[in-house]
């Protein structure tokens, strides 16, 4: 064994549209009783629990998991954009790791409401102002009632577009991906197949996006038991899934600049995957399954390239050759990623956790990547901002 800290248990609860969940609290409370079960520990083994949500009061956590106790431990509540969960998650492994505890809990929930998200306080300057600022002045003043997230990532695509020369067409590809791999996910919202014209002639959002280009708002919840070697060893719990390395990275002088990549967060993974690569001393050419952040297909194009899956301008042929899936060189987001199985802000860093656990242990069922998988990484970004790159780790076998 190393000293990196062990995912012992993971669990999620499927992703469903708004209106149709249950509340909040018993999401959350449902995951974790199902990482709890998956790990082989109760809720009284738990000294600390992070738990990750965007949309919801204070203490909403403690909320949750009253629900499977009250046994006084401390119950940090996280906010950090889409970032949320994987924040939850960096903040439970620094615990262990540190020795500060031997069983952490790690939750994230969203019970969010239809449509675009929006602004929640008009009486303050917001989080995402100078972001705005940026936008408005490379690409223009968008018009009344764009989502203010395509905007951004909007922009990004048609950028990479007009540098590259990349036909727009190629982006409906990631969604046809996307819901090719959802069908196999029974936690996935939309599992239903698309084609690259079903995609493109969806109804036009931003720039080179179209709706079925976009990330759904949706509900959920996903959690991961966090442990030391030395706790696993001790009590006899699977401890074959480590936490290899893991960066998280917010935003660089250069991210406000003139380049709408940079804007979006490219500079951010970029740092955050080389510090994963160094630490953990595995390269993007042994990496075989990732989960990687596609709130919109331009997204996931320039995260292929972030991360180092494929060459600086290539994400065009890195598609259409079919290496981003089953027989390529990397399988990304065999989920369905945010696309097709939803994004509950808070609960998708710890879904993407739950997925590569699944897929290192051999347990991902129609959607298993086949072959040995030593290896698996996974990319949640926030705007805002910050990004959390984790490498996990199959060890001891």
């Amino acid at each position: 064994m190393t000293d990196n800290a062990v995912v012992a248990g993971v669990g999620m609860i499927p992703f469903s549209k708004p209106g149709r969940s249950e509340n909040y609290d018993l999401m959350g409370a449902e995951a974790a009783r199902r990482a709890l079960t998956d790990a082989g520990v109760g809720y009284d083994a738990v000294q600390q629990a992070y738990v990750g949500y965007v949309y919801g009061d204070s203490t909403s956590g403690q909320k949750a998991l009253y629900h499977l106790g009250q046994t006084g431990i401390p119950v940090i509540n996280v906010n950090n954009n889409c970032s949320t969960g994987s924040s939850a998650l960096f903040l439970a492994r620094q615990a262990v790791e540190s020795g500060a505890a031997d069983v952490v809990l790690a939750l994230g929930f969203e019970q969010m409401i239809p449509g675009a998200i929006q602004h929640q306080f008009t009486d303050r300057p917001g989080a995402l102002e100078r972001f705005d600022q940026v936008r408005d002045q490379v690409r223009g003043i968008p018009d009344e009632g764009v989502p203010n997230a395509a905007t951004f990532f909007g922009a990004a695509g048609q950028q990479y577009i007009e540098e590259t020369g990349m036909d727009p067409s190629v982006l409906a590809h990631i969604t046809v991906k996307s819901r090719r791999h959802a069908a196999n996910n029974p936690y996935a919202v939309f599992r239903d197949p698309l084609s690259v014209e079903q995609v493109m002639a969806s109804r036009h959002i931003y720039g080179p996006l179209t709706l079925f280009q976009c990330c759904p708002p949706t509900c959920g919840a996903a959690a991961a038991v966090v442990v030391s070697p030395r706790y696993a060893r001790r009590h006899g719990l699977r401890d074959d899934v480590v936490i290899a390395a893991q960066a998280m990275t917010t935003d660089y002088a250069s991210t406000f600049g003139e380049d709408m990549t940079r804007l979006v967060g490219y500079d951010m993974s970029k740092e955050a995957a080389a510090r994963v690569y160094e630490t953990s001393g595995i390269g993007p050419e042994d990496v075989r399954v990732v989960e990687l952040h596609d709130c919109f297909t331009t997204n996931e194009l320039l995260t292929y390239e972030a991360l180092g899956l494929t060459p600086v301008g290539t994400a065009d042929k890195f598609i259409l050759d079919g290496e981003n899936t089953y027989g390529g060189r990397v399988v990304t987001n065999p989920s369905g990623g945010l696309i097709s199985k939803g994004h509950p802000l808070g609960a998708t860093g710890l879904a993407q956790c739950a997925e590569l656990v699944w897929q290192l242990r051999g347990q991902a069922e129609g959607r298993q990547v086949e072959g040995r998988i030593d290896a698996a990484l996974q990319h949640n970004l926030g705007l805002g901002g910050a990004c959390v790159v984790t490498m996990y780790q199959k060890v001891g076998v």
